[in-house]
C-alpha cells in the first residue's frame, strides 16, 4: 500500500477495525496521518540502495512504505504482535522489507545489524515510541554500528539532544548523545499530524555518527560518571554536585581538582563543554582514590 493510503484516516480505521486493533498508550502508539511527514523523514535519512534501514515501531507501515523503494533492505522491529496481520497486508508488495517481532530494548542491535544488513550501510530511521526514546537512542549510539540515526521524538527530547552548554536544555543526555554523534534538528511535526493526536509537538532529528570521540579521556566509564555526577544536582555548584558521585574525595580535594582545571569555583556542571568534562575526568583520575 502507498503512503497516501496508509496515512488516510478512513483507511487506517478500516484496517484497524477489521483486525480488532486498539491503540496502546503503554506502547506509545500514534500513527501518522499526514503523508508529507514520513516522505520527508525518509528523504532526510539519506538512504540508498547500499543502505540497510532499521525501523522501530512501524505502526501500520506508513514510514516503511517511504523507506522501502529507496533502501537496500528495511528491517522493522515491532513489539506489538497484534500488528502482525496488518503489516502482512500493508507491506506485502515490498520484497525488501522484513518485520521482526521483539523488544528493541532487549535486542542485540549489533548482532541484528550484522545478520540482516550484511554488505549494507546500517542506519536507523523511525518514529520512536515516546515512552522509551532516551533508552532507545542510547542503545543505538552505544551499538556503534549505525552511520546515521534519523528519528521523530518529542520536541523537548530533540532539543535536549542538540543543546549547547549553559542552556536550560543541556543535560547529561546531551553530553552522551554528542559524545557519539553530531545532532542536527530538522523539522517539527504538530500533534494534528497523528492519530490519535498526542499532547505534545514532535521533532525530527538526525544524529551523524562521529568518526572519533570529541575529546580524549582516560576512561570512558569515568568520563560518564563525572558527567552524571555533575548534572545530578543542577542547582548546586560543581564541587557540591561531584560530592554525590565521588564521596571518597573531600570537598576541599574536589575544589582543588576543579581549580586545577582552571574552572571558577562557583561553576555549575551545566556550563561545561565535552572537552571540559574530559579535562575534569582526567584530573579526577589523576587524584586517584575514586
Amino acid at each position: 500500500m502507498t503512503v497516501q493510503q496508509l496515512c488516510a484516516p478512513a483507511i487506517i480505521r478500516e484496517i484497524l477495525g477489521k483486525n480488532g486493533f486498539r491503540f496502546s498508550k503503554s506502547m506509545g502508539q500514534n500513527f501518522l496521518i499526514d503523508p508529507s511527514v514520513p516522505l520527508r523523514i525518509a528523504e532526510e535519512a539519506g538512504i540508498g540502495a547500499d543502505t540497510g534501514v532499521l525501523e522501530i515501531g512501524p505502526g501500520i507501515g506508513c514510514l516503511t512504505s517511504c523507506l522501502a523503494p529507496g533502501a537496500g533492505k528495511v528491517v522493522c522491529l515491532e513489539l506489538d504482535t497484534a500488528l502482525q496481520p496488518i503489516l502482512a497486508r500493508t507491506l506485502e508488495e515490498y520484497g525488501n522489507v522484513e518485520v521482526v517481532y521483539g523488544d528493541a530494548l532487549k535486542t542485540d542491535l549489533p548482532s541484528l545489524a550484522a545478520e540482516k544488513f550484511a554488505g549494507l550501510r546500517p542506519v536507523v530511521c523511525a518514529n520512536l515510541p515516546y515512552n522509551i526514546t532516551s533508552p532507545l537512542i542510547t542503545a543505538f549510539l552505544e551499538a556503534g554500528c549505525f552511520e546515521t540515526i534519523t528519528v521523530m521524538v518529542q520536541k523537548e527530547v530533540a532539543r535536549r539532544m542538540a543543546a549547547k552548554p549553559g542552556t536550560a536544555d543541556y543535560s547529561a543526555f546531551s553530553v552522551l548523545v554528542q559524545w557519539y554523534a553530531q545532532p542536527e534538528l530538522l523539522f517539527d511535526v504538530p500533534p494534528h499530524c497523528f492519530m490519535p493526536a498526542p499532547k505534545v509537538t514532535s521533532s525530527v532529528i538526525r544524529l551523524q555518527k562521529r568518526a572519533d570521540p570529541p575529546a580524549e579521556v582516560p576512561d570512558t566509564a569515568l568520563f560518564f560518571r563525572t558527567v552524571r555526577a555533575a548534572f545530578s544536582q543542577r542547582r548546586k555548584t560543581l564541587v557540591n554536585a561531584l560530592g554525590a558521585g565521588f564521596g571518597t574525595l573531600s570537598k576541599q580535594q574536589l575544589a582543588d581538582i576543579i581549580a586545577s582545571c582552571g574552572f571558577d569555583e562557583r561553576v555549575r556542571g551545566e556550563a561545561l563543554s565535552i572537552p571540559e568534562f574530559a579535562k575534569l575526568a582526567q584530573a579526577l583520575a589523576n587524584a586517584g582514590n575514586l
